[in-house]
């Protein structure tokens, strides 16, 4: 009786990937190769790991090994593994639907993309393993049965948005892709893949690091199946014997990106505990970087064999880009996450990876500082939420961190260079938060730094807003708000020589400032004098150790409860607005349009300052009689 065959439609981004492979975005289409054996070498490491955990289950590991097999006449090859397998829920879902994040925007942006080499780099950065297939074959033909299972999958499609899919009873453990290959084409990069040379060469170029034995018969029926890859572990060699090619080849295994990597650290511990790492800075930011159900982590061996994918135990969150391989010889083989939480010997395999990484990331600053832009232009974001958490290494996180500033309006400075261009006699890094860079540089907090020349650091990344009150200061020098408290930025010397105009304003201002914190009483905290100011009427500054606006919306927005927060209105008290103010207030205290005006004011300086308004109707009913009476 045969077995019942299903016709399944795929995923909708499913689909339109397909067909971006099906059209060859990609030139080289020779690494489909490379990541069916990849999928293969993944398939072996987790049986024979799921064969330590579980002594029950019914698997045959003697003779673990990836095969490849070509066929001329029918114009197919296989790739074959006798590893883990996938039962039919498996198969459908992780190759009938795309299940990683980010599937639309990855589309959007592909389509978007407007030359080829825009697509590759995006699909570099989707990763599409299985799905590369179809850029060499018309249709794709996959066997598999689960380690442990007795009934096996069989799954087919020609890439044009539905694949069938029946049981099998005989299929052996693991799993076999054959590809129905397309006509050769070499100007379009189509090579004779049923060719045992051409296929070598393949093996040799992207795949000879793999750790278990890849066999190949040669060209002919009689020929002996033989191991065709060096199957030694990259990370045991030394860097002597290892091209830069095979460390690029290596990051795109265990890391399924299309690109290159940034840099290569590699690592080596003896002594009281030994281990190996291999690790990669990759060129670009996966697009699950700020996800919550991203992964994280790098791969870890005991003694060669593989033991979990993103051990998140050996890298903190904010390093979460890094990929590579740890390969620690003292661990049990039955090792579980858990127990690496608590592990003495990761925690110090993690110190030492952490220090490791930013000391690279330090001496790229000055050794490259191209590669090092690139570097910080696509994971600067994470590496600052280190300095809320990992408090050892905040020093040197904020050694290799780079912001915009006033100072140069296109390049970004680090905190040791703004110190050195610090004025003499400054105390402190000056900054500012905001959304964007020209709400900051248009606000009436930055006037006085302006026409003083201070230099100010011009923060623009959400995570900015919580790091500046964690993190107390940098080389003995503190960070100073220029939204917050007040702001002092005249010498000794020019502080005596003002004093006694500045005593006097104070007087002048004193029943114009009382009144006005009465009549905004339920609105603002104070309302003072300001030194920040030089063209703007007013603004609005929060008390030294307040929240930002931004950051009482951010907790706010995540269900916090928190108690209304009032802020200080400052007044320019050389502004004609704010004179004229105080001159009316002076002559007809009684006039309730006043109040009104008082009213204004303060909504300007929070609309300058990119604020919202608490009643925006009655602010623009306010300001329309006002100018009606102008009229």
């Amino acid at each position: 009786m045969t077995a019942p065959i299903e016709t399944l439609e795929f995923q909708s981004e499913a689909r339109q990937l397909l067909q971006l492979m099906i059209h060859s975005i990609y030139s080289n289409k020779d690494t489909f190769l490379r990541e069916l054996v990849s999928n293969a070498s993944d398939a072996l490491d987790k049986l024979r790991l799921e064969s330590y955990r579980d002594k029950d289950l019914e698997a045959d590991t003697s003779d673990l090994h990836i095969a490849i097999e070509t066929d001329p006449e029918a114009r197919t090859l296989t790739v074959r593994d006798n590893g883990i397998g996938m039962t039919r829920e498996e198969v459908v879902a992780l190759i009938g639907t795309i299940a990683k994040s980010g599937t639309a925007d990855f589309l959007t942006k592909l389509k978007e993309a407007k030359d080829a080499a825009a697509s590759q780099d995006l699909i570099g950065q989707f990763g599409v393993g299985f799905y590369a297939s179809f850029m060499v074959a018309d249709k794709v033909t996959l066997v598999t049965r689960r380690a442990g299972t007795t009934e096996g999958v069989r799954w087919e499609s020609t890439g044009e948005g539905t694949y069938t899919i029946q049981p099998v009873e005989d299929a052996p453990q693991g799993t076999a892709v054959t590809l129905h290959l397309k006509p050769e084409d070499t100007e379009d990069h189509l090579y004779d893949y049923t060719s045992a040379a051409k296929i070598r060469e393949i093996v040799k170029k992207y795949s000879d690091f793999i750790t278990w034995s890849i066999r190949m018969k040669g060209d002919g029926e009689e020929a002996e199946a033989e191991t065709v890859n060096s199957m030694k572990a990259l990370w045991a060699r030394s860097s002597s014997e290892v091209s830069e090619e095979e460390y690029h080849e290596f990051y795109k295994h265990v890391s399924h990106d299309w690109q290159d990597p940034l840099e290569t650290i590699r690592l080596q511990a003896e002594g009281t505990f030994e281990y190996q790492a291999l690790l990669f800075l990759p060129s670009h930011a996966p697009m699950d970087l700020f996800l919550r159900e991203r992964k994280r982590g790098v791969q870890l061996y005991v003694k060669r064999v593989f033991i979990m994918d993103d051990c998140e135990s050996l890298v903190p969150e904010y390093l979460r880009f890094v990929k590579g391989v740890v390969d620690a010889q003292d661990l049990s083989l039955n090792v579980s996450r858990e127990i690496l939480q608590q592990d003495r010997q990761i925690q110090l395999i993690r110190r030492r990876l952490v220090k490791k990484v930013l000391s690279t990331v330090k001496t790229m600053m000055t050794a490259d500082a191209e590669k090092y832009a690139t570097f910080w232009r696509e994971f600067g974001r994470a590496v600052k939420e280190g300095l809320l958490d990992d408090f050892e290494n905040r020093e040197a996180i904020l050694e290799i961190s780079s912001f915009a500033s006033t100072h140069d309006t296109e390049k970004p400075t680090s905190l040791r260079d703004y110190v050195s261009r610090m004025k003499e006699g400054q105390e402190h890094i000056y900054f500012m938060t905001g959304e964007s860079r020209s709400a900051i540089e248009n606000s009436p907090h930055m006037e006085a730094f302006r026409a003083k020349g201070f230099e100010v650091l011009v923060l623009t990344d959400p995570i900015d807003e919580m790091w500046v009150d964690a993190v107390p200061g940098f080389d003995s020098k503190q960070f100073r708000s220029i939204a917050k408290g007040q702001v002092d930025l005249e010498s000794e010397e020019d502080k005596k020589a003002t004093e006694v105009a500045r005593e006097q304003q104070n007087k002048d201002f004193e029943s114009l400032l009382t009144w006005m914190g009465t009549a905004l009483g339920e609105t603002v905290k104070e309302v003072r004098l300001s030194s920040r100011l030089t063209t703007s009427p007013a603004c609005i500054v929060g008390d030294t150790h307040d929240l930002t606006p931004t950051l009482e919306k951010m907790y706010r927005a995540m269900g916090q409860e928190l108690p209304p927060i009032k802020r200080i209105l400052e007044l320019n008290p050389d502004h004609a607005l704010v004179t004229g103010l105080r001159e009316a207030h002076a002559s007809r205290p009684e006039d309730e349009g006043l109040a009104e005006t008082a009213e204004l004011l303060y909504g300007m300086a929070l609309l300058a300052e990119g604020g919202e308004l608490a009643d925006p109707s009655r602010f623009i009913k306010l300001l329309a009689g006002r100018l009606e009476k102008t009229l």
